[in-house]
């Protein structure tokens, strides 16, 4: 496994991001239970490569959660700067889904991404979030049973929620975004019939 005390040589990072890419790609494609082979092979780069950067899969896996969380955390933490504290967060939620779209990845963000990098980048793009909603809601523009921690959980369904329908137009994941959206704005909206969920 590489050693994080020291900056990594240029080739190292080349053939760090080159795993990280093709990860993503094979595993979106085929699933999670793709071989390091496989990931070893569309990178380019030896299992040995592999395996100096990357102790097992699972640190793979928590390395790919580690950068889109980043990606997310650092695009909420900029939409604070909005003036317009509505638009910040719908820009938020769908910036989030269209990731999604992107790179077939729920299966990482939910179940990969156990190392503490992963926890502690998860945690502040988590945070980035409740900070959006706690905006929004300051000014009145959400109901007020909503959570930060509900917004953040919300961010990839749209586009969970389109895959269920084969043969789905790839952009049938914004109509249930709408949905999700005109929910979270109903400030006359029924009262939610459990609490919201701790983030832990």
């Amino acid at each position: 496994m590489e050693d994080r005390t020291r900056p990594l040589r240029a080739d190292a990072v080349r053939n760090r991001d080159r795993l990280l890419a093709a990860a993503e790609a094979v595993m979106a494609e085929r699933g999670p239970d793709v071989s390091v082979a496989d990931i070893a092979t569309r990178a380019g780069v030896a299992k040995g490569t592999m395996f100096r950067h990357f102790a097992t899969k699972e640190d793979l896996v928590a390395a790919i959660v580690v950068k889109h969380m980043i990606v997310l955390a650092d695009h909420a933490r900029r939409l604070l700067d909005a003036p317009d504290p509505e638009t910040a967060l719908v820009d938020f939620l769908t910036f989030a889904a269209d990731q999604r779209q992107q790179r077939d990845l729920a299966y990482l963000i939910s179940n990969g991404g156990s190392t503490e990098e992963a926890t502690r980048v998860r945690g502040e793009a988590h945070d980035a979030v409740v900070a959006l909603v706690d905006r929004a809601r300051e000014h009145g523009l959400i109901r007020s049973d909503i959570t930060g921690t509900d917004v953040f959980l919300l961010a990839c369904a749209p586009v969970q929620v389109a895959e269920n329908l084969p043969g789905a137009p790839s952009d049938l994941w914004r109509r249930y975004l709408a949905v999700i959206i005109d929910g979270l704005l109903r400030a006359d909206a029924a009262p939610l019939p459990v609490p919201a969920p701790v983030w832990r």
